[in-house]
């Protein structure tokens, strides 16, 4: 089983010690989101978790708490985008956050931190010239910190519909796309980076990127030293080419106040959410009512032991 932690909110930056007081337990309980009187009790015994992958913009946090996760095998996506607070209007400083990513590189390896510059927006501020040289810069500053760096361009989901004509974000066209991944991909090239792109179904492998996994089972393999048996997520886009995975995240509760967010489109519900927040519950958010039923879900490893090879 990989544990997704999380897609649908920044886990590591606001709810690391909740979070360390479920893998100390040994289980999460997670409301199914599209009903949420459903609720799902997660086994999270080393010997069936076989990765944690943690989603991040800021994993400060968790930084001085890695030492908890030692029984786990884990990596970061983290987030690293050029935009200020008219776009990501709660994160630190972009100086606080590389080094945050610096440290970060420097206690797990560089192997397990991907760098994702996600998702690319245009409008008058933050033009196709303003990202080939903020991509440059920031690549520069993680050369030997990481191994990759995944990217994408912005979805106009419904749900975030008001927040991109707000900020007048446009539509990005293909010559843009093209130039805009030409450009990254010549300064990948030049920082020792691989780089590819997240859900998108537009073909650039003649500028030598690929179609991502996110949540890689080859990766996770390296890093375990165990082949998988994974299969593509199914609850996933057609595009994405991520293993399946089990999210414990919570829709409406990330804090970063970020205007492309389709997993927080609600501001008051966010802080509604959060100050229902109770870090010993089993549930991300809130508690569990004596009424509601718990189903507990079955769970693998993944894992292809080595005796199975041979059979």
């Amino acid at each position: 089983m990989i544990i997704s932690a999380s897609r649908r909110t920044d886990i590591p930056a606001y709810y690391s010690d909740w979070l360390l007081n479920r893998l100390k337990e040994r289980y999460v309980l997670v409301r199914n989101p599209m009903n949420t009187s459903q609720i799902s009790k997660i086994n999270l015994e080393t010997e069936l978790v076989d990765c944690i992958v943690f989603w991040s913009k800021n994993p400060k946090p968790l930084l001085e708490k890695l030492h908890f996760l030692d029984d786990y095998v884990y990596y970061f996506q983290f987030t690293l985008n050029p935009y200020d607070t008219d776009i990501e209007a709660k994160l630190p400083p972009k100086k606080e956050i590389i080094e945050t990513f610096k440290k970060l590189s420097g206690k797990i390896g560089a192997q397990k931190i991907i760098w994702r510059y996600d998702p690319v927006l245009l409008n008058e501020r933050y033009t196709v010239a303003y990202h080939i040289d903020k991509f440059n810069e920031i690549a520069c500053q993680l050369k030997g910190f990481t191994e990759k760096v995944t990217f994408s361009f912005i979805d106009f989901y419904k749900k975030i519909s008001e927040n991109i004509k707000t900020h007048g974000i446009v539509e990005i066209t293909t010559e843009q796309k093209n130039t805009l991944a030409e450009n990254f991909s010549k300064i990948a090239k030049e920082n020792a980076l691989l780089i590819d792109t997240c859900a998108e179904d537009i073909d650039l492998c003649r500028f030598n990127i690929d179609h991502a996994r996110c949540i890689d089972g080859e990766l996770i393999s390296k890093i375990t030293g165990h082949n998988l048996t994974v299969e593509k997520d199914k609850n996933q886009r057609p595009e994405c080419g991520c293993a399946e995975s089990i999210d414990i995240g919570g829709y409406n509760s990330c804090l970063n106040g970020c205007v492309y967010c389709y997993a927080n489109y609600s501001h008051s519900i966010v802080i509604n959410n959060y100050e229902k927040h109770n870090q010993l519950s089993p549930l991300l958010i809130g508690d569990k009512n004596d009424s509601e039923l718990v189903n507990e879900r079955k769970v693998l490893s993944k894992k292809v032991l080595q005796k199975d090879l041979f059979l």
